[in-house]
């Protein structure tokens, strides 16, 4: 028995596809003659594949100097003061390393604000948290922009970041693209206990030291927070459209399998 879509979900999407209908043909329409004209670093002038490919190794040159040869296009969120967008700092070595095993190329092709509502609640900075999407998907679009690449791939993860790189990257639908999720940090200090070091904090029964200590034990590694926020279930959603490799968005940072995730989204 094939599944059916609940009455009321298929009406409200049944309703976007005709409130959308012709400007999403016209997107479309946009995207295939944008498709037509790849790869689109053939329309560069010398001088500017020149600068494209300037601080590349000898090799990556050759390699691109050949039109039937893809350039990936890296776009990365990546810090290292924010637990989930730490481990990218190794992410482009390993899609180098890849794309390169595929005859090709790849290159960072920009990076992107990332911020964490962890560290900003209850701060000015939370009000910037929402606008900051803006700011990414303008970030990726300009990293894009330099008609050097033949696909995508968007090194980003939480819940401002992923729609901002999506919203970017969809001015360049005509290149294959695909977000590489981080993980998520392995469970810490369970939630009822750290709730119950709260409870004894807000009733002046243990001071700031002990609070501070088992915060850090259940925010304690690189990778998304461990519950089942917003970030992991952006990660799920992500997951379920066919955006991420499959079954690749809860394995953990720095693992093997999340090495070759990695690299299998690459080729």
């Amino acid at each position: 028995m094939e599944p059916t879509m609940h009455p009321t979900v298929d009406k409200v999407t049944q309703r976007i596809i005709e409130r959308s209908r012709s400007t999403r043909q016209d997107y479309l329409d946009r995207m295939n003659a944008l498709k037509a004209q790849s790869p689109h670093r053939s329309s560069l002038s010398c001088g500017n594949l020149a600068h494209g490919f300037a601080a590349c190794n000898q090799g990556d040159k050759d390699t691109l100097k050949f039109m039937n040869k893809a350039n990936v296009a890296m776009v990365t969120a990546y810090n290292d003061m924010l637990s989930a967008h730490q481990p990218y700092e190794k992410f482009p070595d390993l899609i180098r390393e890849a794309a390169r095993g595929m005859g090709s190329v790849a290159q960072v092709a920009g990076g992107t604000p990332a911020m964490c509502d962890g560290v900003t609640q209850g701060q000015p900075g939370m009000e910037l948290s929402l606008f900051s999407r803006d700011t990414i998907a303008m970030s990726t679009a300009v990293a894009l922009s330099h008609n050097m690449f033949d696909a995508t791939m968007l090194l980003g993860i939480c819940d401002k970041i992923v729609p901002g790189l999506l919203i970017g990257s969809l001015s360049f639908g005509y290149l294959p693209t695909i977000l590489v999720p981080a993980g998520p940090m392995p469970s810490g200090l369970p939630n009822k206990e750290k709730q119950r070091i709260r409870q004894l904090y807000a009733e002046g029964k243990v001071g700031k030291d002990e609070l501070l200590e088992a915060e850090s034990k259940s925010y304690h590694s690189p990778g998304t927070c461990t519950f089942y926020g917003t970030a992991n279930s952006n990660q799920l959603l992500v997951e379920v459209m066919g955006l991420h490799m499959p079954g690749s968005a809860f394995v953990n940072p720095n693992t093997p399998l999340r090495d070759e995730l990695t690299r299998a989204a690459t080729e």
